[in-house]
C-alpha cells in the first residue's frame, strides 16, 4: 500500500466549502477509477490551508493520482484559487 500527501497553501478561504463539495463530486470519483484506488481524504487544516490523503496499491498508482488531481484542477478552473497546486507539494511513500 502507498500513500500520497499533498499540502496546497493560499486557497481562498472564502471558497473552501466549494472547492470540498467539488471533490466529493467530482475528484474522487475519477480517483475511484484508477487502478489500485484505496481512498481519498481531504483535511481542512484552517487558515487557507488544504492537505489530502490518497492511498493505492503501488507507487506507480499512486503517481498517476498526480496527473488526475492536477487536471482537475485545471478542468475545475481552481488554479487562481489554489495558488500552489502546481508546486511540488506531495510526498509518497509505502504505508507499512
Amino acid at each position: 500500500m502507498h500513500a500520497t500527501i499533498r499540502r496546497y497553501e493560499g486557497v481562498d478561504t472564502t471558497r473552501m466549502s466549494e472547492v470540498v463539495g467539488q471533490v466529493n463530486k467530482t475528484l474522487v470519483p475519477q480517483l475511484r477509477e484508477l487502478p489500485g484506488f484505496s481512498g481519498y481524504y481531504l483535511i481542512e487544516a484552517g487558515n487557507g490551508v488544504l492537505s489530502s490523503f490518497g492511498l493505492f496499491e503501488t507507487s506507480e498508482q499512486a503517481d498517476e493520482s498526480k496527473t488526475v488531481v492536477t487536471k482537475w484542477i485545471s478542468d475545475e478552473n481552481f488554479n487562481t484559487l489554489i495558488p500552489n497546486a502546481a508546486e511540488d507539494h506531495e510526498r509518497q511513500g509505502r504505508c507499512a
